[in-house]
């Protein structure tokens, strides 16, 4: 079922109030446990979790502008709000793993003596911990639920919150059991982990935001789609991009080149229903019909539009009166050059005897335009 951007902006409001309720508990818990337990690892996660309220702020802003209805200004939506502020997230956890990195490579390298904290400290810390990667696990699972990278980035950030609260645990227990600089090594390698998730996430951001093209797994499964259907002869040009949680897809298929322009537009109509109907993500598909490849070169596109041309044909059968009773032209830009096919009713015709030199009269007539490469008269 497709979701609503009603719905997925109810879905991002209401995971991200729970984060916002229980960072809230964790920054008083951190603080006053850090200060009352006397422990500066605590107290500095305690700001950490305080912190985090600005990225919640940052999800809530870009989920209500990412919601708004397209418009004149933004005719395919707001959805890259959405798209920026992952980028943001990103780059904001890149931070805090180069953070958590300085600080342990500092204590590593110093004497710093710290003192013991009180044993409810470890507890505070515990606590932290499970609050933050329950969070972790609850934002991922709505966020893969809905298709939004920007809540995908937020559940990272909980969950290098969970082990910035393991590291303080590590580090208050090694202060318990004189070995003060086991948490710094632990912190080095989850500071690691957490700016390779960062990077990673606004890596996948910034290929949206510059119009990178799908999974090639996806672009192929979707060409062999698109091929599947009888009357598409070929397809080429065939071109994908990402949009908030949306994809969009345009492509030109060759088709049988006499067909009506009519039955054209139907082909293309049921192959972008095909395509919606098979993928979710897609909400958006441009289908171009051509009747002959042209991925290369426009052969037809010096040839003069129909106005033009009827008037240079009618001035070549101004010497054959006969011609004026055609009554449908139909024309067909193919390899360079105009095919034309005209009918006209029988009954016009005098002598029916003279419908075939009518026929090559019309044809001769017709070849003397330069654009033309085939013509043929028709009765009806």
């Amino acid at each position: 079922m497709e979701l609503t951007a009603q719905h997925r902006h109810q879905a991002i409001n209401q995971v991200t109030l729970w984060g916002v309720f229980v960072n809230l508990i964790l920054s008083v818990a951190k603080l006053a446990g850090g200060f009352f337990g006397q422990s500066q690892a605590l107290i500095a996660d305690g700001l950490h979790s305080l912190s985090d309220l600005a990225s919640d702020a940052m999800v809530f802003v870009a989920a209500r502008h990412a919601s708004e209805d397209a418009d004149e200004e933004h005719p395919y939506g707001h959805a890259r709000f959405e798209t920026i502020a992952t980028v943001a997230l990103a780059v904001l956890l890149a931070i805090v793993g180069l953070g958590i990195a300085y600080d342990a490579i500092v204590s590593l390298v110093t004497d710093e003596v710290l003192e013991k904290p009180d044993l409810f400290t470890l507890w505070i810390a515990a606590f932290s911990i499970l609050s933050n990667e329950g969070l972790y696990h609850y934002t991922k699972h709505v966020g893969i639920r809905i298709r939004s990278k920007l809540l995908l980035a937020n559940a990272w950030h909980h969950r290098s919150d969970a082990i910035s609260s393991i590291v303080v645990l590590v580090g208050i227990a090694g202060t318990q059991l004189n070995m003060p600089k086991l948490d710094a090594y632990a912190a080095i390698i989850v500071a690691i982990m957490i700016a390779r998730i960062g990077f990673k996430l606004g890596y996948d951001s910034v290929q949206e935001l510059v119009d990178a093209s799908l999974e090639p797994e996806l672009v192929d499964k979707i060409r062999q789609d698109i091929l599947s259907h009888e009357d598409v002869l070929e397809l080429h040009m065939l071109r994908t991009r990402r949009l908030g949680h949306h994809a969009h897809v345009d492509v030109h298929i060759l088709v049988s080149p006499k067909l009506s322009v009519s039955e054209g537009h139907h082909i293309s109509e049921t192959v972008e229903k095909s395509l919606k109907d098979s993928y979710d993500e897609i909400n958006d598909v441009t289908v171009h019909i051509d009747p002959e490849d042209d991925e290369q070169e426009a052969r037809s596109m010096h040839l003069p539009l129909r106005s033009d041309l009827i008037n240079e044909l009618r001035n070549e059968w101004s010497s054959i009166p006969e011609l004026d009773a055609i009554d449908d032209i139909t024309l067909h830009y193919l390899k360079g050059k105009i095919s034309i096919e005209a009918s006209m009713a029988l009954e016009k015709v005098d002598d029916l005897e003279l419908t075939k030199e009518l026929q090559l009269r019309f044809s001769k007539a017709s070849l003397n335009v330069p654009s033309i490469g085939h013509a043929i008269l028709k009765f009806h």
